[in-house]
């Protein structure tokens, strides 16, 4: 499901006293909702929710008039979905609440999106608020505490610590020599930032599809791929600077390997760090030379490489598997987004050209 600011993903407003999300339209997510406020730290076993069952997350309403009051409706609500390196969910509270988190750093790096109210992030005694322009980047810790506003509203997509620093060695083509940390304030109006919010939605929405990409490992394989070096590249970190001053070398046999490479394996998931293994090189210089001789990115280059598997099959005519099962095949789990990507990219239809094989 998709929450936009305006939430017509909802319908209408919700009455006053009932969560926003729907949890009916939430059908592929682990859900836990409460109406009583002692349910937040017992029965509704919130923190068994989330990958990490050693961590606990305490969550206590701010107003201690309401520790004893019971609710016909609920006031918190948690959805969780994970699959491959990503965990997305989708939150919300009625009223002020505050979250304390027991345990060692997180294996996931949290990147919220607030659809309504505030929240605010705690770290070692520095505060980082996210509002409707403004997100949070984080990793939680023993020291970690969040604050949420009245009727607080969000969706978080989290990637894994390890996936996320081994993408970042392989642009940097080094090793780290401290933790990657990420600025706790995210602009949503500035540049690749938006790029990436965009792509944060689209990661909800899939998420909530009983047949999207989350279903379908070659699309989620491009799918974290793309996330990851969006993240990487469009948020602000210690090793930003580093990140964007390097040299690598462009030498032309790298693309000739990895696009063999990516032709022969196409229909199969596949992450930037193989293509550039099979070309012989790293994933930065993979992208350097990518951007000089093909002017796009490797991504950019596999998914143009799938549409044309796809149009081969297509015009060959000799299956009666249906256009949209061949495309899913793929890793494409979309049907509009992929009728789209295919006319932009040969000027007509996937269903023109099956009609056009069938008269001939």
């Amino acid at each position: 499901m998709r929450v936009d600011h305006d939430r017509r993903a909802h319908g209408s407003e919700p009455p006053h006293g009932a969560l926003a999300f729907d949890v009916s339209r939430l059908p592929t997510f682990n859900v836990v909702q409460a109406a009583d406020p002692a349910e937040l730290d017992s029965q509704s076993r919130v923190s068994d929710r989330f990958p990490t069952p050693s961590r606990m997350y305490k969550y206590r309403l701010r107003d201690r008039a309401l520790w004893r009051m019971r609710f016909d409706a609920p006031i918190f609500g948690l959805a969780i979905r994970c699959a491959g390196g990503i965990l997305a969910s989708h939150g919300e509270n009625r009223f002020a609440t505050d979250i304390a988190i027991d345990g060692e750093a997180d294996d996931y790096y949290g990147f919220a999106t607030i659809q309504r109210g505030r929240m605010t992030l705690v770290q070692n005694g520095d505060e980082a608020t996210g509002s409707a322009d403004h997100g949070l980047a984080y990793r939680t810790g023993a020291d970690t505490r969040f604050a949420m506003g009245d009727e607080c509203l969000r969706t978080n997509v989290f990637l894994k610590v390890g996936e996320v620093t081994r993408v970042l060695e392989h642009l940097l083509d080094a090793r780290l020599r401290e933790p990657l940390q990420f600025r706790p304030t995210v602009d949503w109006t500035d540049g690749l930032a938006a790029s990436l919010r965009r792509q944060l939605d689209v990661v909800m929405e899939e998420f909530g599809r009983p047949d999207g990409m989350a279903d379908n490992a070659v699309a989620l394989a491009s799918m974290t791929d793309l996330l990851t070096r969006l993240v990487l590249v469009a948020l602000p970190h210690n090793h930003s600077d580093q990140l964007g001053a390097g040299k690598a070398g462009a030498i032309p046999v790298y693309v000739r390997r990895a696009e063999d490479f990516m032709r022969a394996q196409c229909a199969e998931p596949l992450r930037m760090v193989e293509v550039a293994a099979a070309a012989g090189c790293s994933v930065r210089t993979l992208e350097v030379v990518f951007r000089q001789f093909r002017g796009t990115s490797p991504l950019g280059a596999l998914h143009g490489i799938r549409l044309e598997q796809v149009r081969r099959t297509l015009i060959d005519a000799a299956t009666d598997e249906p256009i949209i099962a061949i495309a899913r095949r793929h890793g494409f789990t979309n049907r509009s987004r992929f009728v789209a990507a295919y006319r932009r990219r040969f000027g007509e239809s996937p269903f023109d050209v099956v009609r056009r094989a069938s008269r001939s």
